[in-house]
């Protein structure tokens, strides 16, 4: 850390840093593009991977704090950047840097309306495109007349507006064309099946090749992180359930962990131990859901009924635990909410006994099919760089030849003393992101199998105050969800409520890339590329 800073001080003395976990930098708004310039193009710094974007309305001014990753020397930083002007807040965008950052700051500017110069589509994200107001900022109006409902379509439109830096330093907002004058653009959802969800891909075609892809989201946005400001730290938790409904287990740790160290709370053993086995069966049970519905997509309709087998396994023995089988709200604050049922450790061994049978039977039934091999290799490649740039990570990133596994590069709770395997391929393709799939429900198996009948004694819940308010401060915390790396932001002002809660889901990068990825395929092959994605739209869309 002591030479990162440096590094960045000879380049930029007027810089300031804070340690902590990671090193924080806060560097002038003008000076910030040639500060993230320097910490991609650097090889000395390498930092390729944007995390994510964290809007912010501290008092008296509008800013942003970047969390950024180098993946070549697994190092991690964080620049806040604060707007000069409260009334019109601008600052540089840096998608010439990240393409991700494009779909980023699009989001800060829905949510607390600052400008990205030299961003190509400063459109809004999620909200409809006459949304009065910025949800974020701490002095919206959230009176219903404000925005009252209405029953008229909404109004769409084939421009958006692009703010770019003259000579003199003036900015000029410019209208620019989505698509092409003679376009034929088609509607590929929302209420299309396999968008998996209410997505919608306004498509540009030529025949049968697409063209672009103009991705619509914030059908399903319920503003949770505006509702959170609102919620004691406690109350926050059921929401992660309502994300990625798949990833319930892993996101409920993810805030836990990042609640518990920033009140200072220590979990017993076996808290711990049941955590990550949740997070492991979910991961099985997710997989297994992403292979059944996904070949449905193709065509291929009898292997969601095998498929279905295992995870009605995994979905009773969570049902006998936490009482649900979807929403299930078992990890708070301090541990679990309840103690593992009597017949889970019996439970679980009948089904890791009959896994191996399983995982085998979905590679002879789909893997081998010549029909399979034609509709999923070779399509929708994604290079390894793509996938750093355009932050997609978890199995779609691993396919890609980018090792982005959190339980490895940054192991959190018991993972770093598990032995398993990061599973990795190079093709890129969506064969490769449904192999990575299969051989990462071995893993979990694996590493369910060295836990199951070593789960200690003691508390399953450690005391934790009845009121908890966290000291002033800010946490970052990131799991390895069952879509890739999940993040939570956690600022506290010493309240019993957040100041700001951030939450970074793996799917909305996943969904940012389906454009970059089908240009120049066939419709279907848009299908089989989406598809691969896996990405969950109540996740991307929160």
């Amino acid at each position: 850390m002591a030479q990162l800073q440096e590094t960045i001080a000879k380049l930029f003395p007027e810089a300031g840093f804070v340690e902590g976990d990671i090193l924080e930098v806060e560097i002038a708004a003008e000076r910030w593009h040639d500060l993230a310039r320097e910490l991609k193009e650097n090889d000395a710094l390498g930092f390729d991977f944007l995390v994510t974007i964290v809007g912010m309305d501290w008092p008296e001014k509008f800013g942003c704090i970047y969390y950024l990753t180098s993946t070549s020397h697994n190092t991690h930083i964080s620049i806040k950047v604060v707007a000069p002007d409260r009334e019109k807040p601008m600052l540089h965008s840096v998608s010439d840097l990240w393409k991700i950052a494009t779909i980023f700051e699009r989001e800060v500017y829905d949510f607390f309306g600052i400008i990205f110069i030299g961003n190509p589509d400063m459109r809004r994200l999620f909200l409809s495109i006459d949304w009065n107001g910025y949800p974020l900022r701490k002095d919206y109006d959230e009176s219903p007349e404000a925005n009252p409902v209405t029953t008229e379509s909404e109004r769409q439109s084939d421009f958006t507006t692009t703010y770019v830096e003259n000579s003199d330093g003036t900015v000029e907002a410019k209208e620019v064309r989505i698509f092409e004058p003679n376009d034929f653009v088609v509607n590929i959802g929302p209420q299309h099946p396999a968008t998996h969800g209410v997505l919608r891909f306004r498509t540009a075609v030529d025949g049968e090749m697409v063209k672009k892809i103009d991705v619509y989201m914030g059908y399903i946005h319920r503003g949770i992180e505006k509702i959170c400001e609102k919620l004691t730290y406690p109350q926050t938790l059921h929401f992660m359930d309502r994300l990625d409904y798949f990833s319930a287990h892993p996101y409920h740790h993810c805030l836990c962990m990042t609640i518990e160290q920033a009140a200072g709370i220590e979990i017993s053993r076996r808290a711990q131990v049941i955590r990550v086995l949740m997070d492991e069966l979910s991961r099985i049970a997710s997989h297994c859901l992403f292979i059944g519905t996904y070949c449905m997509d193709l065509g291929a309709t009898t292997m969601l009924f095998y498929s279905l087998r295992v995870r009605e396994q995994i979905l009773d023995i969570m049902d006998k635990t936490c009482g649900a089988r979807m929403t299930f709200n078992y990890e708070c604050i301090g541990g679990v909410m309840q103690d593992l049922a009597p017949d889970f450790v019996e439970d679980v061994k009948a089904l890791l006994a009959v896994l191996p049978k399983n995982i085998k039977e979905y590679d002879k039934l789909f893997v081998g099919n010549v029909i399979a091999k034609n509709r999923l290799e070779g399509v929708g490649v994604m290079t390894r760089e793509d996938a750093i740039n355009w932050s997609v990570t978890g199995p779609s990133g691993r396919a890609s030849g980018w090792a982005c596994d959190v339980r490895k590069t940054d192991p959190y709770s018991i993972y770093g003393e598990l032995d398993f395997e990061e599973v990795v391929r190079t093709e890129g393709d969506s064969m490769a992101r449904f192999k990575v799939r299969m051989d990462e429900m071995v893993q979990s198996a694996r590493i369910i199998e060295q836990l199951i009948d070593n789960i200690p004694e003691g508390e399953y819940c450690v005391k934790v105050p009845k009121v908890i308010k966290l000291p002033v401060g800010h946490w970052f915390r990131t799991v390895e969800g069952c879509r890739g790396t999940f993040g939570v932001y956690v600022e506290s002002d010493g309240s019993t409520k957040p100041y700001r809660l951030k939450i970074v889901p793996p799917c909305l990068p996943a969904a940012a890339v389906v454009d970059h990825l089908t240009r120049g395929n066939k419709i279907a092959d848009l299908i089989t590329i989406g598809g691969s994605l896996d990405y969950i739209v109540p996740d991307m869309d929160r």
